[in-house]
């Protein structure tokens, strides 16, 4: 069964930290040992895996994707948000995280991030949950 979450963003690059509501849904599926897939349906936004006790390891992380793919980089794109595209395609929209005894088999330093790159909106991320 695939679950839906929703994701409001309240900036134009954010990363925001929904390691709880996921470690919810995988509660709920009662699923054991298994994993969980998460994937983001947008081409503006992704996932990702990292660091959620020092907040400026996620500010670092779009302050060097902001480097390195800036808004304003002369794009063809007419909708002007062809840096969102890049850095979604470069962090990806998917992620799959092993789960053992009921929860998230996340490092203990780590925690997952849904990336905003074209915000602020309101946004989605599908969860399966699936037994071994």
């Amino acid at each position: 069964m695939i679950r839906q979450m929703r994701v409001k963003t309240n900036a134009r690059t954010e990363l925001i930290d929904i390691t709880q509501a996921v470690q919810r849904l995988v509660a709920e599926s009662g699923v054991r040992s298994g994993l969980c897939y998460l994937h983001v349906p947008h081409t503006t936004s992704g996932v990702t895996i990292n660091e959620n006790t020092d907040p400026n390891v996620g500010m670092d992380i779009l302050k060097e994707l902001n480097k390195v793919i800036p808004f304003d980089d002369k794009y063809g794109h007419s909708e002007g948000n062809s840096a969102a595209h890049i850095k979604s395609s470069l962090v990806g929209v998917s992620k799959t995280i092993m789960v053992e005894e009921g929860r998230l088999a996340l490092g203990t330093w780590q925690a997952i991030f849904f990336c905003e790159f074209d915000g602020p909106r309101e946004r989605r991320v599908m969860v399966k949950v699936m037994k071994d």
